[in-house]
């Protein structure tokens, strides 16, 4: 399932978030690639470790897990720290996948990547090039979203971001471990979850939606990691 999540950050947020981000120095970004990713990665990030990168990591995490659509879509049981990456002219991203365990910084804590993340921070307009494009099941699809706005998409997808030729794109990507990890499972209990919400809008006094509550939290109980 790839899923866009609009306005995962107000305007004020967004730049906040840029004029920290463009205060601080970048560095290769291969530094953070695995060995078949860095012969196609070419782009620049801000160190893992640096002040603004866990500020503003921060702030992406306490948005997402105040944001019923992530949850719902996502179902996290662990959430990667996010990293920042910028694609200016000539800068581009070959097709790769995702490495599927990724160890968190300063610690022994390692996450199984079942869902990839990219946020971002500058609008369309700013910048030539630079779509995320994601192989799934329903074809090739080219994302490049508003600022503030989020894609979410399976990690063991082929997916690339086209070279740059104009301005800058600027945004964060992280990781998910989810509580459910097949991909087709969490789609049906996001489809059955969404169905449920739209049920208890338009109808709030409907006894399906107790019964159907049951079917969603007893297979929650059967497919979940805790």
């Amino acid at each position: 399932m790839l899923l866009h999540l609009p306005n995962v950050l107000t305007p004020e947020q967004v730049a906040e978030t840029r004029r920290l981000l463009e205060s601080v120095e970048w560095i290769d970004g291969k530094i953070t690639a695995g060995y078949q990713s860095a012969r196609a990665k070419n782009n620049q990030q801000i160190p893992e470790h640096h002040p603004v990168a866990r500020q503003v990591g921060e702030l992406i995490l306490q948005a997402l897990g105040q944001n019923p659509l992530f949850i719902a879509a996502a179902l996290p049981r662990h959430v990667f720290p996010p990293l920042f990456n910028r694609y200016s002219a000539g800068h581009s991203f070959g097709t790769h996948v995702d490495n599927a365990i990724r160890q968190v910084p300063g610690t022994p804590m390692r996450i199984r990547t079942d869902l990839s993340a990219t946020l971002f921070f500058a609008e369309p307009q700013e910048y030539d090039g630079g779509e995320l494009t994601v192989e799934d099941t329903y074809g090739v699809q080219e994302v490049k979203l508003p600022a503030g706005h989020m894609i979410l998409y399976p990690a063991t997808s082929l997916h690339h971001v086209k070279p740059v030729t104009r301005g800058a794109r600027l945004c964060a990507f992280f990781w998910i471990q989810s509580m459910v990890r097949d991909d087709m499972r969490r789609s049906m209990l996001f489809d059955l979850d969404v169905g449920l919400q739209r049920l208890n809008r338009d109808h709030p006094d409907h006894p399906s939606s107790v019964q159907l509550t049951g079917v969603y939290h007893n297979l929650i109980r059967q497919w979940a990691e805790v």
